[in-house]
């Protein structure tokens, strides 16, 4: 791939997708210590940055090729590029997703043109239909990052950022299979060699920052987080070629990091973005830079968050940011206790969000009664205090959840 590769897909999409928008944060850069800019592709059509890659691909295809059919296989933001990329271009698309796909992601994909259909219980079950697909129908299958064209499309985001920004010091960058990554690094260093480019995956679905580690492609057995649209077990070797030797350094967050991060997204910025594409800011915001008082942009990927799943998110947010805690507490049972309980919450300030009774443990006397507490508290300090005070008063608190 060549840059010339880059600006040609950027010709291609001029007309279809957005420049989206990048604005200088204060809140984030005085968190972070860094002056922050926010490159938002969760404002881009379709609700992330996948359609530049899709539109792309079948663009440069239909330039050569009568094509009639194009097939892919994803549960979230692949599907929807894909399916708004073909569309647009007069072509059937057919997108094969695991049965479990929340219902919102089919409806939105269908929306935008494609025939969805469903099938097997995994991304892998889908992936093997969607290539039977490709077989019985002579379609075409569009990779979500193991091609090159798709890392041209999604280099395109590089060449706004340098355009509105050229003076950044850095890039993060959000990483799953790769393809966003590869294409922003080896686009940023064409024009700007000294840039910094960091790609940055959740700490419980790392592989390819274990491949940056180790120099060769590795694949994770088992991953686990809340930011679905980065875990990919399987990278791609196309995108790990650029990755390898164009990205200056990967690295972790947590999925409490980046839930804590949603929630600043939120209240700071009024946006909505999802778990994957919060994972940039969430490292600048993290401490673990090596560096401050740089001028750095962080892509927020995509904001598509299934409704039935966000309130989760916030809630892990509330906690890891001590917004609310969880614990227990012994109590006399006999009439009033509860109440007296209640006062001293409300005496200090602590706004009670649920109560269960727990009367069986066997830790128990026969008078007394366990207390599970869930509350609003204004932070770590706060709750720290509220358990003090709790104690003072003779409580006995068993059990304690930040």
């Amino acid at each position: 791939m060549k840059i010339s590769d880059v600006y040609q897909a950027q010709r291609r999409l001029s007309a279809t997708v957005h420049h989206t928008a990048m604005p200088y944060s204060l809140t984030f850069s005085t968190l972070s210590g860094n002056e922050v800019y926010l490159k938002s592709e969760n404002l881009q059509k379709t609700g992330s940055f996948k359609v530049r890659g899709a539109y792309n691909k079948i663009a440069k295809l239909s330039e050569t090729q009568q094509l009639k059919t194009v097939v892919a296989s994803s549960a979230g933001n692949h599907a929807q590029g894909v399916a708004y990329a073909a569309s647009e271009r007069g072509i059937e698309s057919v997108i094969v997703m695991p049965r479990s796909t929340p219902i919102a992601k089919v409806t939105a994909t269908e929306n935008y043109g494609a025939q969805v259909i469903l099938h097997g219980d995994c991304y892998d079950d889908a992936y093997c239909r969607a290539a039977e697909i490709c077989r019985e129908r002579q379609g075409v299958f569009i990779h979500p990052f193991d091609d090159e064209d798709i890392i041209a499309g999604q280099g395109t985001i590089a060449l706004e950022i340098m355009e509105d920004e050229p003076g950044l010091d850095a890039i993060i960058v959000p990483a799953g299979g790769g393809g966003l990554l590869a294409g922003i690094a080896f686009a940023a260093k064409q024009i700007n060699p000294k840039i910094q480019v960091i790609g940055v995956q959740a700490e419980r679905a790392n592989p390819l920052v274990e491949s940056f580690k180790a120099k060769k492609l590795t694949n994770a057995e088992n991953i686990f987080t809340i930011a679905d649209g980065i875990a990919v077990k399987n990278p791609g070797e196309i995108p790990f070629g650029y990755i390898s030797r164009y990205v200056d350094t990967m690295m972790t967050v947590s999925d409490d990091d980046i839930a804590s991060t949603i929630i600043h997204l939120i209240e700071r910025s009024k946006q909505i973005v999802e778990p994957a594409g919060a994972a940039s800011l969430a490292l600048a915001l993290s401490g673990a830079l090596p560096y401050k008082n740089k001028k750095i942009a962080c892509v927020l990927s995509g904001g598509n968050i299934d409704v039935g799943f966000i309130h989760k998110i916030i809630e892990k947010g509330l906690v890891s940011r001590g917004r609310q805690m969880k614990f227990s507490v012994v109590l006399t049972d006999k009439p009033g206790s509860l109440s007296d309980f209640a006062r001293i919450m409300a005496e200090n300030s602590a706004n009670i969000i649920s109560v269960q009774y727990d009367r069986m443990s066997t830790e128990l006397h026969l008078n007394e009664t366990i207390l599970h507490i869930a509350c609003e508290v204004g932070g770590f300090d706060h709750g720290k205090r509220v358990i003090s005070n709790l104690e003072a008063q003779g409580y006995r608190v068993i059990f304690e959840q930040k």
